[in-house]
């Protein structure tokens, strides 16, 4: 344990073990052994965008390599939202259900519950390959909010700066002296009406969280509808400010990683130390291989895996209408020559752009998906004898979106002219195939 190639090729021949797994290839006996192993320690360096884990042995390191985890349910959860409540106010009436809603003990944002989940099902997929021990996990260098506040407990970890977005709003202009932050602004000292700008708005996928470091000030006149296109002022604008992010995150499910799965914990400035007497070089793989105590020179060729969304589960699609700029000729969306109107307040109401609306290019649509398509993004598929990655479907499913297709940015072909190769979901190990460097084959269990 673990078996040598050769071993494993010469049972699978003689039929007396069976593939279970492919990535890390895994075989498993059809015949009772008396269960010779010896005990396995696995580390685990917990994060908010990445995993490193780390399996060893007193004598060599098993498995071990990072997981980019999936990112994007919060602006997934908003929209899922939106869409609904569109679908709502169709109704003549609903009955209200304001009092329906229940949160059990220990509720997390699904954001959150989701990363949690994913932490949880890694280290279940490893021990079902390995006969794990020992479990360490490194949960966080420092308690950011233990820090402001000694004393908090419980669910006081979720009720951080932004509970109250009014509150947050004031310190946001208060941390910014109540002026425009754009340093082109021409009103910077006159204009007396603030906003707070999303400053990860046109990030893919889009943040619109309510952070400290993802809000900042802004003057009615530099925070418009046309300053958010793309090309415009705000557009690709990354002032710094500090995020703590991550570090609330792990202060808020650290605790709970512990309990569920009865580990021990270690803490970053202890690996970091012993990674630093090792002398290895900063890598999630490395402090995970150090925090399960590795000191051995017989180390493995990290795993990169990624975390692919599933399915998209959104049946409605909106698109806006088109029409071309009387000012510039140039063919625009209806939202960007857009009435001016954002608030009750009039003094805040912008120009009135419908004016150059010219002639109406395509009109908008809603677009109901009513069946489940064959193809998910990043799926790979063959198409006139090369592999291509899946971008989406087309069409009511008829058409698909391939990538790095030569001399087309993102072609289209039909359904019926392309062959599956690799379902992708879930977890998934990093490899190449054809044209595009991305992962394909899935780290779960099969048979």
């Amino acid at each position: 344990m673990p078996t040598t190639p050769r071993k494993a090729r010469i049972l699978l021949q003689s039929g007396k073990a069976k593939i279970v797994g492919r990535v890390p290839f895994t075989i498993k006996l059809i015949f009772g052994s008396r269960g010779y192993k010896q005990p396995i320690s696995l580390g685990i360096d917990a994060g908010y965008q990445h995993i490193g884990f780390s399996a060893i042995t007193e004598i060599e390191e098993l498995i071990g390599g990072e997981v980019e985890l999936l990112d994007g349910m919060s602006e997934r959860i908003t929209e899922r939202k939106k869409y609904r409540r569109t679908r709502r106010n169709r109704l003549r009436h609903r009955a209200s259900r304001f009092n329906n809603r229940k949160r059990t003990e220990g509720w997390l944002a699904p954001s959150i519950q989701h990363k949690l989940n994913t932490h949880l099902r890694l280290v279940e997929r490893i021990k079902s390959r390995l006969p794990i021990t020992k479990i360490t996990i490194e949960t966080a260098k420092f308690d950011i909010q233990k820090i402001k506040n000694p004393d908090i407990s419980c669910n006081e970890y979720q009720q951080g700066e932004q509970l109250g977005y009014k509150n947050l709003t004031e310190y946001i202009r208060h941390r910014d002296g109540y002026q425009c932050q754009n340093p082109d602004c021409q009103k910077k000292k006159t204009e007396k009406f603030f906003q707070v700008h999303h400053l990860g708005y046109w990030k893919n996928p889009p943040d619109r969280s309510n952070r400290p470091s993802n809000l900042i000030t802004l003057c009615d006149k530099c925070h418009s509808s046309p300053n958010h296109k793309k090309g415009k002022l705000l557009h690709g604008w990354e002032p710094k400010v500090k995020s703590f992010k991550a570090e609330t995150f792990m202060s808020t499910v650290y605790k709970r990683i512990v309990e569920l799965l009865e580990v021990e914990q270690a803490f970053g400035y202890e690996t970091s130390f012993k990674r630093k007497e090792l002398e290895l070089p900063k890598s999630h793989h490395n402090d995970a291989f150090v925090i399960a105590g590795g000191t051995t020179e017989k180390r493995i060729e990290p795993l990169i895996i990624e975390q692919i969304r599933r399915h998209k589960r959104s049946l409605e699609q909106f698109y806006d209408a088109k029409y071309v700029d009387k000012r510039t000729g140039e063919k625009v969306s209806g939202s960007t020559l857009n009435s001016g109107r954002r608030t009750r307040h009039k003094r805040l109401n912008g120009e009135n752009l419908r004016v150059y609306r010219q002639r109406k290019v395509s009109k908008g649509q809603r677009r109901i998906k009513k069946q489940r398509y064959p193809y998910n993004p990043n799926d790979y598929v063959k198409f006139e004898d090369k592999v291509y990655r899946v971008i989406g479907m087309q069409n009511l499913g008829t058409g698909v979106k391939i990538a790095n297709y030569p001399g087309v940015v993102n072609k289209v072909v039909n359904v019926s002219k392309v062959q599956p190769i690799k379902k992708r979901s879930g977890l998934c190990a990093s490899t190449k195939i054809g044209n595009d460097s991305s992962t394909s084959l899935p780290y779960q269990q099969s048979g």
